[in-house]
C-alpha cells in the first residue's frame, strides 16, 4: 500500500526576515519573534469592551493570537502564546482588562490561544495564508480551537451547562469573529502579494 507524500512545507511571513549570521544571532532572533508575538497579544488584549451579561469581553487578543500563529508558524506561534499565558498567569497584567492569574472563568480561552496559534501556524506552513478563501478557513479553524477549550472551561468554572456557556461565551462573538476573519482574508494574502511571493 502506497503512502501519501507529505505536503510540502512553505515559509511563513517571519521566515522572510533577514537571517542572523551566527547561532547566537539566530537564537536571539527566535527569542525576539516569540517575545514580540507575546507582547503584541498583550497589547491587543488592552483593546477590551465588556459584553453585558457575559464574563467574556470583546478584545483584540483573539485576532492577535491567530495572526501571531499564522505569521510565526506553529512552533514559534505556540511558544509566543505560551509565553503570553505564563507571564499573565504569573502576574503580568496584560490579559484583557489588565487581569492576571489563572483563576478566572475566561482562562480557557487563553489556553485555547496556544492551540489556535499552533493550528493556524501549521496551516500557514501549508500555504493557508496565501489566498482569501484559505485564510478564511484557517481563521475559522483557529477560532473553533479557541472556543473548543474556552466554552467548556467557562461552563466548568461557572457550573453552567455547555448550552448556557455557549450563550455567554460563544454566540455573542460570532459576528465579531466574522469581521476579524474578513480583515485577515484581505491582510495576509495582501502581505504575500506585496512581498511578491505566493509559493
Amino acid at each position: 500500500m502506497a503512502l501519501a507524500a507529505p505536503l510540502p512545507s512553505r515559509p511563513v511571513l517571519a521566515d522572510l526576515l533577514p537571517a542572523a549570521g551566527s547561532r547566537a544571532g539566530t537564537a536571539l532572533r527566535e527569542l525576539a519573534l516569540v517575545g514580540g508575538g507575546a507582547a503584541l497579544t498583550g497589547l491587543a488584549a488592552q483593546f477590551s469592551v465588556p459584553v453585558p451579561g457575559s464574563p467574556v469581553p470583546v478584545t483584540g487578543q483573539t485576532f492577535a493570537a491567530l495572526l501571531v500563529g499564522t505569521a510565526l508558524g506553529a512552533r514559534r506561534g505556540a511558544a509566543a502564546l505560551g509565553l503570553y499565558l505564563l507571564a499573565g498567569a504569573a502576574g503580568l497584567p496584560w490579559f484583557a482588562e489588565g487581569a492576571t492569574g489563572w483563576s478566572m472563568p475566561t482562562f480557557g480561552y487563553l489556553l485555547g490561544f496556544v492551540l489556535a496559534a499552533a493550528l493556524t501556524g501549521a496551516l500557514a506552513r501549508r500555504g493557508a495564508d496565501r489566498s482569501p478563501l484559505r485564510t478564511a478557513g484557517a481563521m475559522v479553524l483557529g477560532n473553533l480551537a479557541i472556543y473548543a477549550v474556552g466554552v467548556p472551561y467557562l461552563a466548568a468554572s461557572l457550573h453552567l451547562s455547555l448550552a448556557k456557556a455557549a450563550h455567554l461565551g460563544l454566540y455573542p462573538y460570532l459576528v465579531g469573529d466574522a469581521l476579524k476573519t474578513a480583515v485577515a482574508m484581505g491582510a495576509l494574502p495582501l502581505a504575500w502579494k506585496l512581498i511578491g511571493r505566493r509559493d
